[in-house]
């Protein structure tokens, strides 16, 4: 985002992924990747870390699984941008994958048409105009722009199963870190047949703030289904001038969409995903740290004065809000064995430095990429000569969205430097993981 930092970082994760690959099967490279990307994408729907960071947790396989492997068509979600958006559908009309791919035989793709799909909104939303995308096309979503008078609006629907585990369909109805993402209300609630409710309202680029809002309704059935609905105040997520103060529908109206019977026929006719061999799907024995351990590991690490007031976090990547005395700071961490492949392009230049053991650190002060007024970057980058990489940050503001709260961050370059090499990260990641390891 700043002199060229993101499109840097992009490059080399992507060359990171792409060294990753080794199939001999490409249908089963591609089924293995879509069922790991239920699980964990979809409970990662709003980002919890921005720029190349977020692209980085991902990692190999952040897609969505069955027909919502896109091909760069329309999103259907909210929190990113088309192409990057952590919540990117398919474009509606299509499988989400051509004839000859082999995402378009996973026994996850849906062939729904996309007129029935389009029938159910019409019949459960308020009167007015509709311009359907791709109406004679099939799929398991439907993306329209919708007038009723007062400004066109961009709506879409999409319908998907919940893993099996339970464990991305409770993360698709979760509202997202206040610290993380930049939002103006979201509730969740059961309801009375055991479904589970959310709903959203806030930013198509939360990080940023910008006008263009961002609505949404999710249903996680009691029987495993997943109805997505989002709403724009603009004809289209991105690439579209405000066309009217807020979405079209209220919370309410979204309720009444996500809850409606009509699409019950439509989920039942969805097809259930291959199930795979316990660690089939994974690509390498590397075990995630538990959210937890690596917070209270972070915690374990830093200076004394400096205190937790709030923590949160997923897999390898956790922050800590603190506070020395003097204002809030934002801490942040991610952990990311294997990275191959970025050492020529992240970790060289005279800004960075060699250690006895072999590993280059990089340390960097920088302006904040979310929009706080003020805020400022601070982090310390290292790459172990195994590709063990350990990236913390520290923010002068208890979170990147909102304006700084004191001068700098709690934590110099050096005391994160410190923190980024500690040997107790190594251990989280292999079998010595445990509660043990924060101690």
């Amino acid at each position: 985002m700043t002199n060229g930092r993101f499109e840097e970082e992009l490059g080399a994760v992507l060359r990171h992924a792409g060294d990753g690959f080794a199939a001999g099967d490409s249908r089963e490279l591609v089924a293995g990747g879509l069922a790991r990307g239920r699980r964990r994408l979809l409970r990662r729907r709003v980002a919890m870390a921005g720029g190349a960071l977020a692209l980085a947790a991902i990692g190999v396989g952040g897609v969505y699984g069955g027909a919502l492997l896109g091909d760069g068509g329309g999103a259907v979600g909210a929190g990113g941008v088309d192409g990057a958006s952590v919540a990117a559908g398919p474009k509606p009309g299509t499988s989400g994958a051509g004839k000859d791919d082999p995402a378009a035989h996973d026994p996850g793709s849906a062939q729904l048409p996309v007129a029935e799909l389009a029938a159910v909104l019409k019949a459960n939303t308020p009167a007015g105009t509709w311009e359907i995308q791709d109406p004679d096309g099939k799929g398991q979503g439907v993306t329209a722009v919708y007038d009723d008078g007062k400004g066109k609006a961009g709506v879409s629907v999409l319908l998907n199963r919940a893993s099996g585990d339970g464990e991305a369909g409770a993360g698709q109805v979760t509202c997202p870190d206040p610290v993380a993402v930049s939002y103006d209300d979201c509730t969740t609630r059961k309801l009375a047949d055991g479904s589970r409710l959310m709903l959203f309202q806030g930013y198509e680029y939360p990080d940023k703030r910008v006008e263009t809002k961002s609505w949404r309704a999710v249903l996680l059935t009691k029987d495993g289904f997943l109805i997505d609905a989002m709403e724009y105040n603009a004809a289209t997520e991105k690439d579209s001038p405000i066309s009217r103060e807020n979405p079209p529908f209220d919370p309410d109206q979204l309720k009444t969409l996500v809850t409606a019977e009509g699409w019950r026929p439509l989920l039942k006719r969805l097809p259930v995903p291959k199930r795979f061999k316990p660690g089939s799907d994974a690509p390498s024995t590397v075990n995630e740290p538990r959210p937890a351990v690596v917070q209270a590991t972070l915690s374990s690490l830093l200076p004394e004065g400096v205190h937790v007031v709030s923590r949160g976090g997923d897999g390898g990547y956790a922050y800590l809000v603190v506070d020395d005395g003097k204002g809030k700071s934002l801490v942040q961490i991610n952990v990311q064995p294997r990275m191959t492949g970025i050492r020529a392009e992240l970790f060289s230049g005279s800004d960075v430095t060699v250690e006895a053991d072999g590993t280059r650190v990089k340390l960097a002060k920088r302006a904040g990429e979310k929009g706080g007024e003020g805020v400022v970057w601070w982090s310390a980058d290292t790459l172990a000569a195994d590709d063990f990489r350990v990236i913390v940050s520290a923010f002068n503001s208890g979170t990147q969205h909102d304006a700084a709260t004191r001068a700098e961050p709690a934590l110099t370059t050096e005391q994160l430097k410190r923190i980024a090499l500690s040997p107790k990260w190594r251990a989280l990641t292999g079998k010595q993981g445990s509660e043990q390891s924060a101690k």
